[in-house]
């Protein structure tokens, strides 16, 4: 028996799409990350890209539980000396609410090329409209 590995080219990705509305951040970004990363088929390999498109729409309208919004902080640093930067969850939700769930799932993903590549299929809107209707994505349920 042969191990099979999944090639570049023999890949048909699927599109899906999740509303995020009153789901816990944490819980919708593992998920997300699982299907962007091909975990969620028989035909994952390590070392290829065979996950899917993932469209998150309504993510302004995402859920911190606990006291997240007003305990959890993100720090950025400009590389210069006082660059340091941070700020509060729940005002980034506020602000940026992508940027939330995008470092999150950026986080879940591995630390290599092949990982930046997969977070570039990942699509996060805030409202309920988004433009790939011609893709014809298909609800993802969890």
């Amino acid at each position: 028996m042969k191990t099979v590995s999944c090639k570049k080219g023999e890949l048909d990705r699927k599109w899906f799409v999740v509303n995020a509305q009153d789901q816990s951040l944490g819980r919708l970004a593992s998920r997300v990350a699982l299907v962007l990363r091909g975990k969620h088929t028989a035909r994952f390999t390590p070392h290829v890209d065979t996950g899917d498109f993932v469209i998150v729409i309504n993510v302004d309208k995402i859920r911190l539980t606990g006291l997240k919004a007003s305990n959890k902080v993100y720090y950025t640093h400009s590389q210069y000396p006082g660059g340091l930067r941070s700020a509060v969850a729940g005002k980034v939700l506020e602000k940026h609410p992508d940027r939330l769930l995008l470092s999150a799932v950026r986080g879940m993903l591995p630390r290599t090329p092949l990982g930046r590549k997969m977070l570039t299929k990942l699509k996060v809107y805030q409202g309920a409209e988004h433009p790939h209707a011609a893709q014809q994505p298909v609800p993802l349920e969890f």
